[in-house]
């Protein structure tokens, strides 16, 4: 048995107590209010520090098993504070009553706002990871991404670039335009936006078919219950489109196209690559 100093003792006793400090002076109750967040909490290895989030957050698979305290756009304001939480994430669709709300009963609220760039994902990506303490992993894991999202460049870049139809709602139909982290999808997987013009998503089917794009991509919230799916229905039926004749209308999933973390959105640019550029291999792309 190694025998120590009553000074040694001391330093050590001292040194344990400033380590437990200093993992407990960040955020260990984490409530978050939208997809996103819950997902990069996830991404950071700090899942056992979420307490809660929201029915929309499914991924990780863990984030389903977390106690749920409403909608992305509704929350329960009783729920979230009977959770004693150290910090509340809440998100660009975070309604602002709500996030004063919050704030005005003492909780610490930091809100992200809609990513519009891959590189905005990265930013409050490192952010987040300030925030809980875990800054040096959120940057080895923007670096792995950005590493990813280089090398998809790099591979598509000697491919004639085609144009694309990102649908991200229907009912009104709503398309991927510039300023938004979809369009950075189909700019850096080689394509072209055929909404590249268009100051908002809004849209018909009469510019899509005058626009003509080859491919066309569906990613909607609310998969599930076949909203998708009908419209690639309708689509198939407007048989002048170039996407239709050459059979080029996919579904993806849009919890990984319309929330997507660092991680997430390198792994979904590979697939649009893929669907934009049929002549690829999934396992041939990194």
């Amino acid at each position: 048995m190694i025998k120590r100093s009553p000074l040694i003792l001391c330093f050590l006793l001292l040194l344990g107590y400033h380590t437990a400090l200093a993992e407990t002076e960040y955020p260990q109750r984490i409530i978050s209010l939208g997809p996103i967040n819950t997902e990069n909490v996830f991404l950071l290895g700090a899942g056992d520090r979420l307490v809660a989030n929201t029915n929309y957050c499914v991924r990780p698979e863990a984030a389903k098993g977390k106690e749920k305290i409403g909608s992305v756009m509704q929350v329960s304001i009783e729920k979230i504070i009977g959770l004693q939480p150290d910090l509340v994430l809440a998100t660009g669709l975070t309604p602002a009553q709500q996030v004063k709300q919050l704030q005005s009963l003492g909780l610490q609220v930091v809100q992200f706002r809609q990513p519009t760039s891959f590189a905005d994902i990265c930013a409050q990506f490192l952010q987040l990871g300030q925030l809980l303490g875990l800054e040096a992993k959120a940057e080895q894991i923007v670096r792995e991404a950005q590493k990813k999202v280089a090398a998809v460049q790099k591979t598509v870049a000697p491919l004639p670039q085609q144009k694309v139809f990102l649908q991200v709602g229907a009912q009104p139909l709503f398309s991927s335009v510039p300023g938004s982290f979809t369009d950075d999808f189909i700019i850096l997987a080689g394509g072209i936006n055929i909404s590249r013009k268009q100051n908002n998503g809004a849209t018909n089917y009469e510019k899509v078919i005058t626009e003509n794009p080859d491919v066309i991509i569906i990613a909607i919230m609310g998969t599930e219950g076949g909203i998708a799916e009908r419209e690639k229905v309708k689509w198939q039926r407007m048989s002048v489109i170039s996407a239709v004749q050459n059979k080029q209308i996919h579904l993806i999933d849009p919890d990984i196209a319309c929330s997507p973390s660092p991680a997430t959105f390198s792994e979904t640019l590979t697939i649009m690559a893929t669907l934009i550029h049929p002549e690829l291999k999934l396992d041939t792309l990194p």
